[in-house]
């Protein structure tokens, strides 16, 4: 496989603080990989680093053979790169597919100036576009029956969905899932493994952080682990369950899924 992205010695300090210290990791095209650890050991700060939330203190990112460090955030979005929260951040006053489409307005080719003029063919054309984009999105994770609600009025597993759905619309090539199951009862993560399955399927390279170590061993092609902002482990599931440093940092002793 190829890396589709690459963190090389990525280093963040905040102070006196070293969040995230020397990682390399790579996301190979096409794999699913989870990143777990400790609560505090750097997961998200990792994701911040790649989304351009934080820029890295010392080391590299690059996406697609290209540096991204130190981009802003709508630059890497723009580059293929989709993300979701680890809390929910939707629009909760607009509709289900309106939270869709302001994702899917990202990848729009119109200026601001032609979305002022309605009538333009070309702006009508692009509006038709993103909408049966979003409408794609929407049916990708089951909510396209839901089009029409307000993101509000969903059942928390579903805005959990719809956070993903909102990621799909800028048409990634890799998606980042920020603890994506938590909160979620067994058939909401039964579901949830499925889609994360099928969007895989379709072409999209998944990176997700995760407590939840069955949902993890279950879906995950590769897990890499943090402990203290210091990578431990990197390797398949079967390896990665039996690793010693493992077991005592993060499953716990005698831990065995």
């Amino acid at each position: 496989m190829t890396a589709l992205l690459k963190l090389d010695n990525a280093t963040i300090r905040f102070g006196g603080l070293v969040a995230v210290n020397g990682v390399d990791l790579e996301v190979e095209k096409g794999e699913i990989l989870a990143l777990i650890g400790p609560n505090g050991s750097g997961k998200s700060t990792i994701f911040n680093m790649i989304t351009g939330i934080y820029p890295p203190t010392e080391g590299s990112i690059s996406f697609n053979g290209k540096s991204i460090a130190g981009l802003p955030p709508y630059v890497i979005a723009g580059s293929g790169i989709g993300r979701t929260f680890q809390n929910i951040r939707l629009f909760k006053e607009l509709t289900v597919l309106e939270n869709v489409l302001i994702g899917a307005h990202t990848r729009g080719r119109c200026n601001l100036a032609g979305a002022l003029f309605k009538l333009l063919p070309l702006v009508r054309k692009e509006e038709g576009r993103l909408l049966e984009s979003a409408i794609h999105c929407l049916t990708q994770v089951d909510l396209a029956h839901k089009a029409s609600e307000q993101a509000c009025n969903l059942p928390y597993g579903e805005q959990r969905r719809l956070e993903i759905a909102r990621a799909l619309a800028i048409e990634p090539a890799l998606i980042l899932l920020d603890e994506p199951a938590a909160g979620m009862n067994p058939q909401e993560k039964h579901t949830l493994l499925e889609m994360v399955r099928n969007i895989r399927a379709a072409g999209v390279t998944v990176f997700l952080v995760e407590h939840d170590m069955k949902f993890v061993m279950g879906l995950s092609d590769r897990i890499a682990v943090l402990d203290y902002g210091v990578k431990i482990a990197d390797g398949r599931p079967g390896e990665v369950r039996t690793n010693p440093a493992v077991i005592e940092a993060y499953l716990g002793k005698g831990a065995t899924h």
